[in-house]
């Protein structure tokens, strides 16, 4: 997969900010889903010791969620542990494992936030504005943001929202457990976003792709 030059990474939080800056307005909020769908990709990082971390990618198949493609790469946080900055850490290492798979995804999932993040661009919105790929983020937890809990079946959701703001859903994917919290990445509408994450989740909370891509991470940074 072919993946643009990101440029000169950021080494201070002001340099990170300015990044984040100026490719926010790039950020596409609207977008239906590609029609046909045909493959769907999940991104994950697990870390190690001394922020070693091993950045997963794993292609599915939309319709069978069979596996059709993955790739990983092994490296070093790129960035210090700053809260709102996070996708700077492992940015380098998701880019490095995207260019090196054999097809390009149609939507990437990212296990982490897009809009619903203080400065309204998470990992999910720079990871679509790089690639110009659909893109959306589906985290376990709150990062920001106000919310009534939703109701106890599949398919209920709440407005998730930030100054007045809605910035995703928090989504049940399965009845009577913990939902999760749906927001938009790039080209990608919010419903679109929550259709797919109900689509990923026929059996689990989480979608397949999140499930595969942190099995992926796992397995390679323990193999380290």
């Amino acid at each position: 997969m072919d993946i643009p030059d990101p440029g000169t990474w950021p080494s201070t939080v002001a340099e990170a900010e300015a990044v984040q800056d100026r490719l926010r307005p790039l950020v596409v909020r609207e977008g239906e889903l590609p029609a046909p769908l045909r493959t769907v990709a999940g991104l994950d990082v697990s870390y190690g010791p001394d922020d070693r971390l091993a950045a997963a990618v794993v292609v599915l198949d939309a319709d069978t969620l069979a596996p059709v493609d993955r790739a990983t790469r092994v490296g070093r946080a790129a960035f210090g542990y700053v809260p709102g900055l996070f996708a700077f850490r492992e940015l380098p290492a998701l880019l490095g494992a995207l260019a090196d798979l054999r097809t390009t995804p149609d939507v990437l999932l990212c296990d982490g936030y897009g809009l619903a993040h203080p400065r309204r661009f998470g990992l999910a919105c720079h990871l679509g504005v790089l690639t110009g790929l659909p893109t959306i983020g589906i985290a376990k937890t709150p990062f920001v943001g106000r919310y009534e809990e939703p109701g106890r079946r599949r398919g209920d959701w709440a407005p998730l929202t930030d100054g007045g703001e809605v910035v995703g859903r928090v989504l049940r994917t399965r009845d009577g457990v913990r939902p999760v919290y749906v927001s938009v990445g790039h080209r990608l509408g919010l419903d679109a976003a929550c259709a797919l994450a109900l689509r990923l989740t026929p059996a689990y909370r989480l979608p397949e792709t999140t499930r595969r891509a942190d099995r992926l991470s796992r397995d390679v940074l323990a193999g380290v």
